[in-house]
């Protein structure tokens, strides 16, 4: 098998030094020469292209000087580009940026979309075709809530400890076409569901299906969107690393992959959101609770020769017990934030 190449999309926000909002995403992008940045739904959000990449290093390598750049200038403009996926400190209601398709969206699901200025973490990964995008769509539903659990970096949301390790996933998941995909039997079973939601007005294109993964709607990639956007430039390798090698071994089985009881599904994503990597997860196929790390291994063996014809396994194991040694972005929140929220806290958790 060809080694499959990869991109990622991470989304970022645009907050002063106590992590209120600051709608100057406009700026900050014309001022950040040379990256790919993209202008998101409202105006404290800006998101990063990565270019296609064929190793981690060289995505580690872009993803860093991105981030350098766009820190620069933001801080240009009086402002601070902090890799976290909820506003920590500021009010729900964003301004929304004007482009005619964000207007639209506000005009059309109104506080839904004004409340929405929340980050998230998109890997691409080439697969051959549409079919095959969907047969790698089923082989990752198992897997979805671990890989949310990893990177989960929203504990903190305007000035209250949410209770979640992810608030960002509970946020997302108020929109019409999200969470964890459907079972999908073919590519036309795809385009139905999607021609259904399309015809009732509950998404306004395609470009709204904001299932956790998606085949794109513009390039020969899966898209997987179950991740916050991570903390570190070395925790968004680590998850597309795993993605990449979640598509390989998807790819390799060739089937349509495993049905899954919904509910059981449903309890996995919710436990993955509320405890991330510090509490239980749930065995998906097994229906069973398993502490995460022990869930991380067990991820880890599914893709294990993925990984070694990566020349990935050692470092990938390597950034999974840093992880959970160090603790991802919920738990750093956590810890600074353990004798209360105030503004100076608030303050602690942008720096």
């Amino acid at each position: 098998m060809n080694l499959p190449s990869m991109g990622v999309e991470e989304e970022l926000l645009l907050v002063s030094a106590s992590g209120d909002p600051m709608p100057r995403s406009k700026a900050v992008a014309a001022g950040a020469e040379g990256v790919d940045v993209e202008l998101e739904l409202t105006r404290s959000q800006v998101e990063i292209n990565s270019p296609v990449c064929e190793t981690s290093d060289e995505l580690r390598l872009q993803l860093t000087w991105s981030r350098a750049k766009l820190a620069e200038a933001a801080a240009e403009e009086g402002t601070k580009l902090l890799a976290i996926a909820t506003p920590p400190g500021g009010v729900a209601e964003q301004l929304v940026t004007r482009k005619p398709r964000y207007q639209e969206m506000a005009a059309r699901y109104g506080l839904l979309a004004r409340e929405q200025g929340v980050c998230g973490c998109h890997v691409h990964i080439d697969v051959p075709d549409k079919e095959a995008a969907i047969r790698v769509s089923n082989h990752l539903r198992p897997w979805l809530p671990t890989l949310l659990a990893l990177t989960a970096n929203s504990a903190v949301y305007l000035g209250q400890d949410t209770g979640f390790a992810s608030w960002r996933s509970i946020m997302w998941s108020r929109w019409p076409c999200s969470g964890p995909p459907p079972y999908f039997e073919s590519a036309e079973h795809y385009d139905a569901l999607v021609a259904m939601q399309v015809a009732t007005g509950s998404i306004m294109d395609e470009r709204m299906v904001y299932w956790d993964v998606r085949p794109s709607s513009h390039l020969p990639t899966v898209e997987v969107r179950v991740s916050d956007v991570p903390l570190t430039v070395d925790e968004t390798v680590l998850l597309a690393t795993l993605i990449r090698a979640l598509v390989m071994t998807a790819l390799e089985d060739g089937g349509l992959g495993p049905k899954l009881e919904p509910e059981v599904l449903r309890a996995a994503y919710w436990l993955a959101a509320r405890d991330g990597i510090t509490g239980n997860g749930l065995e998906v196929l097994k229906a069973r609770p398993v502490p995460m790390p022990e869930l991380l291994d067990l991820l880890q063996l599914h893709v294990a020769a993925a990984l070694q014809q990566l020349g990935e396994a050692d470092r990938v194991a390597a950034a999974i017990q840093r992880v959970l040694r160090d603790g991802n972005g919920a738990v750093k929140q956590r810890q600074t934030i353990e004798d209360g929220l105030d503004i100076v806290m608030l303050t602690a958790v942008v720096d």
